[in-house]
């Protein structure tokens, strides 16, 4: 019988989406006060506000979704001309990001981070489990200035992909015990 690896493919983002679930649990629950406040490792933020971010990178996936699903059906130019007009706003992106962080962090924090991250996982298992599979192949430009992970081009299951990709690397800038 052949292999699905396309099934398989699914099932490591799965996979990949529950381990971040626990892992992000495991950390707001275990923190204290005093750690929340403390500077992260390499970055502006304290463990609090990073905190928030490597959730609000879920839902950023949420969001291009829809994007990716649009712009992997026009022509390569419309997503092209998208890519490069948000690139000409990077520096702008940058400092909404930081700041947006910051205030998030003061409204998204313990129980109620733990319960929008579970909601928001829980989305993006069903919206997984409803994609075609031509679908997760679609691609399309995106800002590369904006995030390390950003590829140039990127399929839609490279989307579903990033925000485990950019949890796992501000995961390491964290500075709790």
């Amino acid at each position: 019988m052949p292999i699905d690896t396309h099934r398989s493919d699914r099932q490591s983002i799965h996979d990949e989406l529950e381990r971040v679930r626990a892992d992000l649990h495991h950390l707001v629950d275990r923190a204290t006060a005093a750690e929340l406040r403390r500077r992260t490792d390499g970055t502006r933020w304290t463990n609090g506000q990073m905190l928030w971010h490597m959730a609000f990178g879920y839902l950023l996936v949420r969001r291009l979704l829809p994007l990716a699903r649009l712009f992997g059906r026009l022509p390569d130019p419309f997503s092209r001309t998208f890519a490069a007009v948000l690139d000409a706003g990077t520096g702008l992106f940058h400092h909404i990001n930081y700041l947006g962080s910051c205030g998030g962090a003061l409204v998204f924090h313990g129980p109620r981070l733990n319960r929008q991250f579970d909601h928001t996982i829980d989305v993006l298992h069903r919206r997984l489990d409803a994609e075609r599979e031509a679908a997760l192949g679609r691609q399309m430009h995106f800002p590369v200035g904006w995030d390390p992970f950003f590829r140039d081009t990127m399929t839609l299951e490279q989307v579903y992909r990033y925000g485990t990709q950019h949890y796992d690397f501000h995961r390491a800038q964290l500075t709790l015990n």
